[in-house]
């Protein structure tokens, strides 16, 4: 008899809703996620992105534990432990020249079979396992009487032909002392913990730990061989990096099967492939600049068109796609930053022309300020990319700037809710400058809440308040008296040289102060100043902390500054600099770190808290 399963329409006329879903939220709330898919099938096509799964904190997440794991890989002998060599697990033994899959696809490119020696060089042997990683987790199985969610669709299998069996065999020359066996070890344990605590005992979750098992093991002969030739490349290290969404990925496809819930698996390690790698704005790329400019818009939109070409091939299967999508030209990490998730889920509703970008956090979205040190915070139901981009920059987790541009280009909006509370409305971010002229997906209640922020809009309240703490202060007079050209050059070279990234300036003809983010390493601070100091007198304030009071519509508004640092006065609470933002919708100040909870809450009830209507 044929397993009964939820699955997305096929009816073209259905909006697709790409939701994407953090580490913790898949690490603490997966049965949440799954009542949410299910909840959205029944007017939507739906497909999942998600994060490296954390079951704590980000801290103690997969991904940090993977980027742990790799410098491990590369310590030297006398820095490595001297006993234990933690290669055994608390569930499986290692297997040792055998842990790799018999049958496995690629996306984009076929790779060609070839046999492979036990005299295989260093450079060969490291290859191989990059190429062992990268298809992780492909490979058919036939065991469950329903298709697997670790097998693709019919038109995604046929894309290219399945791989030989890859037995590296890399036990020779390897420390199996090395630190990073136990940190492997780690992860292995916490994901088929995660397994067992999700899905019923039966084929699926075998199949499941299957999964986790060999792709641990790919990971562990991977660093293996990474410790053989002593060198990890930045592909590499995307590579490993890539590991933990794809482990995340596996267990939330097979946990919405359980469930009663078609899913797919979608791998994206070769969707970047030749023809896209020379995508990348060789003027600036010439230049020297670095970050995601490097690689040009051209390149993101060919990305998202392939991406939706994929979600397309699922059928009405839900895809569940890792936020990892591969190498990319100067490295994933390097070009993108630990977002590309994030990135990730908005080229995949740009590729489809999703109906809307839903961020499920752990937060009921977007507040006045943040409500674990202002009682009175409240929700913002709508909200500009603009104001939002700047909130994420002053230390509100929204969602990365560059990010947000690539969804509201396309005219999508982005909803953030909370995965523990799905049936709270959150915030939008709405792709236009004015507030929509008409939402279907909203309930009825959103009626009411454009009226909220019209009369916010004519009274010319700013939208939040937020905190950016462990700021440090740098004071630079200048011991020269003219040329201040060359004086504001020197000083920026320098910051460029040491790699130093500024929140907020102030400058004068002879003197500047600067706020940025406090150092971890006080001998990084000595060597910045040291060399500042050869341009003028340096004074340093720690223990700062930037106030930002933000709102587009403070724009044309008067006495808005005036009133944010007269309450600051009132309230004795001192102020060290003073910047207007650039966008002017932003006004920011440093102060005392000791005092910014106390600051919040003086400028959250002055500035931000709805004043009782006057009665006509």
């Amino acid at each position: 008899m044929e397993e009964h399963l939820l699955r997305n329409s096929s009816d073209n006329s259905f909006p697709w809703v790409v939701q994407k879903y953090g580490g913790t939220s898949v690490g603490k709330s997966l049965d949440s996620i799954c009542r949410i898919v299910e909840s959205y099938l029944s007017g939507s096509r739906v497909a999942l992105v998600c994060s490296a799964r954390s079951s704590h904190t980000k801290a103690l997440g997969t991904t940090n534990l993977l980027l742990q794991a790799s410098r491990e890989a590369l310590q030297p002998p006398s820095a490595r432990p001297t006993s234990g060599s933690g290669s055994q697990t608390p569930f499986f033994p290692k297997r040792v020249g055998s842990g790799f899959f018999s049958e496995a696809r690629t996306f984009r490119e076929p790779r060609e079979s070839r046999e492979r020696e036990s005299s295989t060089s260093t450079k060969e042997l490291s290859s191989s396992m990059i190429s062992s990683i990268s298809s992780l987790s492909q490979l058919e199985f036939t065991r469950s009487s329903s298709p697997s969610p670790f097998q693709p669709s019919p038109s995604a299998r046929n894309r290219s032909p399945p791989l030989t069996p890859l037995t590296p065999g890399v036990n020779g020359g390897v420390d199996e002392t090395s630190a990073f066996h136990e940190t492997v070890d780690v992860l292995k344990k916490g994901h088929l913990e995660a397994a067992r605590q999700s899905l019923r005992p039966g084929p699926l979750r075998d199949e499941l730990e299957d999964e986790i098992e060999r792709d641990c093991e790919s990971l562990r002969s991977f660093l293996c061989a990474a410790q053989i030739i002593d060198e990890i490349s930045p592909r590499s290290q995307d590579s490993i990096v890539g590991t933990g969404e794809r482990l995340a990925c596996k267990i939330v496809a097979a946990a919405l099967r359980d469930k009663g819930i078609d899913s797919e698996l979608v791998l994206l390690d070769n969707i970047v492939d030749a023809s896209m790698q020379a995508l990348s704005d060789p003027q600036l790329t010439s230049s020297g600049d670095q970050g995601v400019a490097q690689l040009g818009q051209d390149f993101y939109d060919q990305l998202a068109q392939r991406l939706g070409e994929r979600i397309r091939e699922c059928g009405t299967r839900v895809p569940v796609i890792t936020g990892y999508f591969g190498p990319v030209p100067g490295s994933l990490l390097a070009q993108i930053g630990r977002g590309y998730t994030d990135l990730c889920a908005a080229l995949c509703a740009v590729g489809v022309q999703a109906k809307e970008l839903q961020v499920w956090k752990e937060v009921d979205g977007i507040f006045t300020a943040d409500p674990r040190k202002v009682p009175t915070a409240r929700l913002v139901p709508v909200i500009t990319p603009d104001e939002a981009a700047e909130l994420t920059y002053y230390g509100s987790e929204v969602i990365h700037p560059f990010t947000m541009e690539q969804v509201i280009r396309a005219q999508i909006p982005i909803r953030i809710k909370n995965v523990d509370h799905p049936a709270g409305s959150g915030t939008i971010i709405y792709p236009d400058e004015g507030f929509p002229r008409g939402i279907d997906s909203s309930p009825p209640a959103a009626l009411r809440i454009l009226e909220e922020e019209k009369d916010k809009i004519e009274g010319r309240m700013p939208t939040a308040v937020t905190i950016k703490d462990n700021i440090i202060v740098l004071n630079i007079h200048s011991n020269r008296k003219t040329i201040s050209h060359g004086f504001l050059a020197r000083i920026f070279g320098t910051l460029d040289r040491a790699g130093v990234v500024v929140d907020l300036i102030s400058t004068s003809e002879v003197h500047v102060s600067m706020a940025m983010q406090d150092f971890h390493a006080q001998r990084r601070l000595d060597r910045l100043v040291k060399d500042l100091e050869r341009i003028g007198e340096i004074t340093v304030s720690k223990d700062m902390a930037i106030l930002s009071l933000v709102g587009r519509n403070m724009r044309n508004a008067i006495g808005s500054a005036g009133l944010m640092f007269s309450s600051l006065a009132k309230a004795m609470i001192n102020i060290e600099m003073i910047s207007q933002g650039a966008s002017e919708i932003n006004i920011s100040c440093v102060i005392e770190n000791k005092d910014a909870v106390k600051a919040l809450n003086v400028i959250h009830e002055s500035c931000l808290t709805i004043k009782p209507s006057r009665s006509i």
